[in-house]
């Protein structure tokens, strides 16, 4: 049973009411407050968010799920009860937000409900989760299915944080080159600015610029802050949108030197994500769809379901997938030796351990060739204003000296 706040009319004084009430469900939660002439205004589980943290604090975190995912299928395979599965492991998770989606399902599998159909009420556990699980219902092999999806997962972490970890260096960089610039401009260059005043001399040429530069922070920081937080929050509506993402997406497939990165690691999250489901027992249409949905981007998902419309035609994979703009060639060729042999699996299997490999070479020379382009950028931005603070103090000396 679950913990529900309400907010309901009491149709019989025609007071707002505020309290909890228990149930397996949100739906049953409005029946007994109807069944108590209660008209429901708002239903939410006890806890759920209403600060802005909540969201964070009610997020179940990848290490907690496939922990749950593997604990749940090493008890399935001990020959334990379903319900008693879950409530064991829920037992064993540390993860509040993740006892409660835990709690809900357990409710619900008691209630009649498959345990596919349980989990797909919950945005914790995706499309290819689902599929994953019902196949394996299907088939006698949950406990297996299980194993898979968390390896699936674990592949999926580990492929993201190598590909995070190569973009968070280069913004680390250009933010610390950012501070260092600012910190320069207003602190040191104002009083270069002054001591040329006190002196009655002209300042050489960059040397203006810098302070104008350095006055205009000075004098409208704020306006600054403003216009990058109302900047933020409308790029960030921006890239929610449909539009918004498609450009943002079409960005990653080809922005210079980390186009390629995120070429092979949607490759390799499609191969992965595609061997899973068919060694599962998934159909190759249905393994299609939600390997698109899965895949992270939008033209990579467009030519994942125009692939997948021509295999309804009767073509094979291989030759949808081959005309494809962002699918590479290695993987309708590694498809095509799997058709011919009924291996179609473990070509997918080869080709996503293929991209894996090749992705840890992409990272391995992004990160080669950044370091010495980040050393250039930061020595002209050094150089810059070393020479634009020095230059008037030797103009000084200079001058004092004839």
């Amino acid at each position: 049973m679950l913990t529900f706040e309400y907010k309901a009319r009491d149709l019989k004084s025609n007071k707002i009411v505020h309290s909890t009430v228990r149930a397996t469900s949100e739906r049953e939660a409005g029946k007994l407050l109807m069944d108590r002439d209660l008209v429901p205004l708002n239903i939410a589980a006890e806890g759920s968010g209403k600060g802005p943290l909540d969201s964070i604090k009610n997020r179940v975190s990848t290490k907690d799920r496939i922990i749950f995912i593997r604990q749940l299928a090493t008890l399935i395979n001990a020959g334990l009860p379903l319900s008693k599965s879950l409530v064991t492991a829920q037992d064993q998770t540390q993860s509040k937000a993740l006892k409660a989606v835990v709690q809900d399902v357990v409710a619900r599998v008691e209630g009649g409900a498959t345990l596919a159909d349980a989990f797909s009420h919950h945005k914790e556990f995706d499309e290819l989760f689902i599929a994953l699980v019902a196949a394996g219902e299907v088939s006698g092999t949950l406990d297996k299915s299980l194993e898979r999806i968390a390896d699936q997962q674990e592949k999926d972490a580990e492929i993201a944080g190598k590909v995070k970890g190569a973009l968070v260096y280069p913004i680390i960089v250009l933010v610390v080159i950012v501070g260092v610039v600012v910190f320069m401009l207003t602190t040191v260059v104002p009083q270069i600015d002054n001591l040329y005043k006190s002196l009655n001399q002209t300042l050489p040429i960059l040397t203006s610029a810098l302070v104008a530069v350095a006055s205009f922070i000075q004098n409208f920081w704020y306006a600054i802050i403003l216009a990058l937080v109302v900047g933020g929050f409308y790029i960030k509506r921006y890239l929610a949108t449909d539009g918004g993402r498609r450009k943002l997406d079409a960005i990653k497939l080809n922005i210079p030197l980390f186009g390629v990165m995120f070429r092979k690691l949607y490759m390799a999250r499609f191969t992965r994500t595609g061997q899973t489901l068919l060694n599962s027992g998934v159909p190759m249409l249905d393994m299609l769809k939600i390997a698109a949905n899965s895949s992270g981007n939008v033209h990579v998902k467009k030519s994942i379901l125009n692939a997948s419309e021509k295999v309804k035609t009767g073509k094979g994979l291989a030759e949808s997938l081959q005309r494809e703009d962002y699918i590479l060639p290695l993987v309708p060729q590694m498809i095509s030796i799997g058709e011919e042999s009924g291996t179609t699996d473990q070509m997918m299997g080869k080709a996503a351990t293929f991209y894996e490999n090749e992705l840890d070479n992409a990272i391995k020379s992004i990160a080669t060739a950044i370091e010495p382009l980040l050393m250039v950028v930061l020595a002209v931005v050094a150089g810059g204003m070393v020479g634009a603070i020095l230059l008037p103090i030797y103009q000084l000396v200079g001058n004092n000296s004839i």
